[in-house]
């Protein structure tokens, strides 16, 4: 349960960072308003997680879904090209982050 909630808080993470960029520097009310949210969601889940992970892959795999999805987005929601060297890091992100899940041992 808690790598589920700790893939939760990184989709957050990535919501609230693809959100920063609507509110326009906390201008806009409702985009402010749903980052926030996001933010406190995302810490809260993270908190929750590291009851029973370890801080230090818990942290790296929140950061790191973080990283990927807003990728993902700035080349899916603000069209910027992704080439092909950034799909090789990206790739080798990925695969650190499964073999922290991997290696990783739940208390």
């Amino acid at each position: 349960m808690s790598w589920v909630l700790l893939i939760i808080a990184g989709l957050l993470e990535t919501c609230w960072a693809v959100g920063l960029k609507y509110t326009h520097g906390f201008t806009k009310p409702l985009p402010s308003i749903l980052v926030a949210i996001a933010i406190v969601g995302s810490m809260v889940l993270l908190a929750l997680a590291v009851r029973n992970l370890p801080i230090g892959t818990a942290y790296a795999v929140w950061v790191s879904i973080g990283i990927l999805g807003m990728v993902v987005a700035q080349w899916w929601l603000f069209e910027q090209p992704l080439r092909p060297a950034q799909l090789v890091f990206l790739t080798l992100l990925l695969i650190s982050v499964v073999g922290l899940k991997l290696t990783s041992v739940e208390r």
